[in-house]
């Protein structure tokens, strides 16, 4: 929904798909900025805004399908609407000479190597500054996940506030999967595994690198696969990474002596190879899995920029020996547990720990006890025990009980001392088991 200017006549908006569940102050902010919030709690207060023709609050959710009546006013004139800047023709066919997919929710790009994602000091030429060629009119595309600059391949972009939370909340939750291919210098040991190595901002660097930190850094997971190899030279591999640190997958590769073909910054002069091989990096994003909001999984696959597939064809290397989803291409694999599962593997837990519990009282139970000791009084009240539930008599058991632990008791040289009190139905020490 285009964001529209104050009027003078009430006004009825009917709550999109995309806003489901938002709050009323959250619509308003996505939709109506110019509103402050000060308006729109005291037009809640007194009864002003009608939500199926009920009062409603600002704290409310609000449902897709539901009328939103809004009252005359709310002008702002300090606060001012955005200006977008015109783009060239040139910028234009750069950002559809990207696109692989579009929908109502999602528009996905192949972002070639070398375009940074964002904007910042001394950036200008960016994605974000190229999304307001895919929607001139309506609400502005918005970036929900990013790739390093010289890093090519798949990058989400929703197309409205509504669809960039629902997979900013996918992507957080790590229920997005993401694999990616890379060329990288030599061949790892083990042809599949996983990297578990702590990354922090490396001191000194200004925050521009990072390091496995073992101590300080941040929890970093990410699996890979060696496709082929080129002799021991190099090697064609999947990395997916289960967690999303800056720069991770990089400094993992790095970190295990294996850094990514073109990448000095965390290989040095070992990163790049002998021969007309490209110095460009070679890191791609290959394959996007993502729920949809519509329902079905967004499911994308970018092709290889021109340096990367030059390069596999000289390395021996052929892209259909891998789909981006062999070896562990399955969504299952990415996805938390659920609620359910936790709740199963929970209980599951409990019940292998009581079972453990029993066996180990059973044992305690059969175990011989050394002459006139402790267990020989606990051992004879619990033969009393059973004799006395046999009887059926209550009174019968305690008796049998006291009467036994008490020689018992005596014999281990520690007056006054008495045996614990039984349990009807334990078994006895060489005895059977009772009946159950």
């Amino acid at each position: 929904m285009k964001p529209m200017a104050p009027s003078d006549e009430v006004r009825q908006f009917t709550v999109g798909h995309d806003d489901d569940g938002i709050r009323l102050d959250r619509w308003f902010k996505r939709h109506l900025p110019q509103i402050g919030f000060a308006t729109v709690s005291r037009w809640a207060r007194t009864g002003q805004i009608r939500v199926d023709g009920k009062r409603a609050k600002p704290e409310d959710r609000l449902e897709a399908g539901q009328v939103l009546r809004i009252p005359p006013g709310g002008h702002a004139p300090d606060k001012q609407q955005a200006t977008r800047r015109e783009l060239t023709e040139e910028e234009i066919a750069q950002a559809d000479a990207m696109l692989i997919h579009q929908d109502r929710a999602a528009i996905v790009l192949n972002k070639v190597p070398g375009l940074a994602t964002q904007g910042g000091t001394r950036t200008h030429s960016h994605v974000d500054g190229l999304l307001d060629a895919f929607a001139p009119d309506g609400p502005r595309p918005r970036l929900v996940h990013r790739l390093d600059k010289d890093t090519s391949g798949v990058l989400l972009v929703a197309r409205t506030a509504g669809s960039a939370a629902f997979f900013s909340k996918r992507f957080s939750g790590r229920s997005a999967k993401k694999i990616y291919w890379a060329l990288v210098v030599g061949v790892p040991d083990v042809a599949e595994g996983t990297i578990e190595a702590p990354i922090a901002k490396q001191p000194g660097t200004g925050g521009e690198k990072m390091h496995v930190d073992t101590e300080n850094g941040q929890p970093a997971k990410t699996r890979y696969r060696v496709v082929d190899r080129a002799g021991n030279r190099a090697a064609w591999v999947e990395l997916q990474p289960l967690t999303g640190r800056t720069h991770q997958l990089r400094v993992h590769m790095a970190a295990i002596g294996h850094p990514i073909v073109g990448d000095g910054k965390y290989g040095g002069q070992d990163a790049f190879l002998t021969g007309s091989i490209s110095r460009k990096m070679h890191l791609h994003a290959r394959r996007l899995i993502i729920e949809h909001p519509d329902g079905a999984p967004l499911d994308v696959t970018a092709e290889l920029p021109a340096h990367f597939a030059a390069s596999m064809e000289q390395l021996g290397f052929d892209e259909v020996l891998s789909d981006a989803g062999g070896g562990f291409g399955v969504l299952a694999d990415a996805t938390p547990d659920s609620r359910e599962t936790k709740k199963a593997a929970a209980k599951a837990h409990a019940k292998q720990y009581r079972k453990e519990r029993r066996g180990e009282r059973r044992r305690r139970a059969t175990t011989p006890d050394k002459p006139g000791g402790k267990g020989a009084g606990k051992t004879g009240g619990k033969t009393a025990a059973k004799t006395g539930a046999r009887t059926g008599a209550r009174t019968g058991a305690r008796s049998g009980a006291k009467a036994a632990g008490k020689p018992a008791a005596r014999g281990t040289g520690k007056p006054g001392t008495r045996a614990a009190p039984p349990r009807p139905g334990t078994r006895p020490a060489g005895g059977k088991p009772p009946k159950r």
